[in-house]
């Protein structure tokens, strides 16, 4: 796909070493825009920050952990200096350790919180100036926060994952309160089940097989699914917002 608008903009994605984040950079990459990539795991952004290079594009890679706050800072003054100042901020870095709450397994809670809302928290405090100082020159700019079908659809063992993506849903919610009259739109999308390392994680042997099961049964969507939605999302005229988007499988009722 072709999205003519993002061209000459500026984005910086958390979570971009794979699934959603990476195709969204390698889309955004593709239609002219220059992306700041930002994870954890300092090869594979540099693989995708060669690929984008080698495709004609410009990429930026950032080795930063979302839960480590100064740690964020410095990766922000690290795009900065490379890119000045950003104008659309995808929030894509998340983690899901479902388990039944009776396990009590609190350091799974902790870096679930910490991961998807202070994470979250954290890259907006240190790119927001960005998008308001872009907002208040005219140009369009963005902040979008990735969420999950689970912060309103209940799945047994998953409570405080899906705590932590309402709190999510809820936050761009509000935001959009805040930043939308000064002309920052704020997009929440909430995938349904979609293929990513997201639950490669999962430390209970029951639920992991019952998460490949529903890969099984259902037609999942694909990162590149979400990928296409951020693109064509942020490429509408500056005074459109998409500000809730669902996106399910087919057959994912």
């Amino acid at each position: 796909m072709s999205y003519e608008n993002l061209t000459g903009r500026t984005a910086v994605i958390a979570g971009a070493a794979s699934g959603m984040g990476a195709a969204t950079a390698l889309l955004l990459a593709r239609n002219g825009a220059r992306v700041a990539l930002l994870a954890r795991r300092a090869d594979r952004l540099e693989t995708l920050a060669a690929k984008i290079e080698a495709e004609g594009g410009t990429a930026l890679a950032v080795a930063v952990d979302v839960t480590d706050s100064a740690g964020v800072t410095a990766a922000a003054a690290a795009v900065h200096a490379a890119f000045g100042p950003v104008d659309l901020v995808v929030n894509s870095a998340g983690v899901m350790l479902p388990n039944p709450i009776t396990e009590g397994r609190e350091d799974e809670w902790t870096r679930m919180l910490d991961t998807n809302v202070a994470g979250r928290l954290r890259m907006i405090r240190a790119f927001l100036p960005d998008l308001l100082a872009a907002a208040d020159a005219g140009r369009t700019a963005d902040l979008v926060n990735i969420s999950s079908i689970g912060a309103h659809v209940t799945f047994p063992s998953y409570s405080v994952y899906a705590a932590t993506q309402a709190a999510v849903t809820q936050l761009s919610a509000t935001l959009r309160t805040e930043l939308g009259p000064r002309n920052v739109r704020v997009t929440n999308i909430e995938p349904g089940l979609t293929a990513t390392e997201l639950g490669e994680h999962i430390d209970n042997a029951e639920l992991s097989g019952q998460l490949d099961g529903m890969f099984g049964f259902l037609d999942a969507l694909r990162a590149d699914d979400i990928a296409d939605l951020i693109a064509y999302t942020t490429s509408r005229p500056a005074h459109v917002n998409l500000r809730q988007a669902i996106i399910l499988p087919t057959r994912q009722a």
